[in-house]
Order: structure tokens, then C-alpha cells, then sequence
């Protein structure tokens, strides 16, 4: 699979970030692939050989944010798939360098369970003490 950066998505018709995202076959649904844009519009510019690591650390920030919020709900449904969207497409433009999968995906758990285990430590801590999260004044 020469070119490829992903099953739906080539080289040869993409040069940036923001070109892969527009060429997936098949869209996303527009609300999503708005949100998964906005994103992601800040390196979207950036070389398509970028996707893999920007999408993943996008949806990394973006499920931390939720976590520490607590915002998790159906109200976030869209915020929820957003997060699931990057990653998956991480992998996806990722696949073209299948030697890579194992430990990509064995980095991108940790990093993942690493963000859970920080947000849930950092709600226990608030919800604990509520002058935790204050800040110190003299």
C-alpha cells in the first residue's frame, strides 16, 4: 500500500492535516467533523504525516479536559465522539506503517489511562478538599 496514510485517505490527494480530514471517505457527520476540525485547525497546515500524533495527542487533551471536568455525560455526547473519532483516526492514518501499530497503541494506552488516572486523582483531590485546588496566597 505504497502512498496510503490510511485505508480511506491517500497521499497523493493529501498534503496537510486539514486536507486528510476533508478527503475521509466516508465523512464524518458534519457536527462531528466540525468539532474533530476545530480541533485540530490550530496544525492543520501541518504535514499529513503529522495526523497519527496530532489526532492522538488532540483527543488525549481533549478526554482529559472532560475528566477533569467531570463532563461526561450524554450532554457531551459530542465532545465524547470527538474523542473517540481522533484517536480511531490516529490509527487509521497510522496504518500505513503497520510495524509501528504495536507500540504506538501500547504508547497511546498509557498515555490514555495516564490522563484517566490524573483527572480522577485530581476530581477525588477537589472533591476531598475543596482548598486543594485554591490557590496558596501569603
Amino acid at each position: 500500500m505504497s502512498g496510503e496514510t490510511s485505508a480511506h485517505c491517500t497521499v497523493a490527494s493529501t498534503t496537510s492535516v486539514g486536507d486528510w480530514l476533508r478527503n475521509l471517505e466516508p465523512p464524518p457527520p458534519e457536527a462531528l467533523r466540525a468539532r474533530i476540525f476545530e480541533l485540530v485547525e490550530p496544525f492543520s497546515s501541518q504535514s499529513v504525516s503529522m495526523v497519527p500524533d496530532l489526532f492522538l495527542d488532540a483527543g488525549e487533551r481533549l478526554l482529559h479536559k472532560l475528566l477533569r471536568s467531570g463532563t461526561t455525560t450524554r450532554d457531551a455526547a459530542l465532545e465524547l465522539l470527538a474523542v473517540d473519532a481522533l484517536v480511531t483516526y490516529a490509527f487509521q492514518a497510522a496504518a500505513s506503517e503497520s510495524w509501528t501499530l504495536d507500540e504506538r497503541a501500547a504508547a497511546a494506552m498509557r498515555r490514555i489511562a495516564s490522563s484517566a488516572t490524573s483527572a480522577s486523582t485530581t476530581s477525588a483531590s477537589t472533591t476531598a478538599s475543596p482548598a486543594a485546588s485554591q490557590p496558596v496566597s501569603d
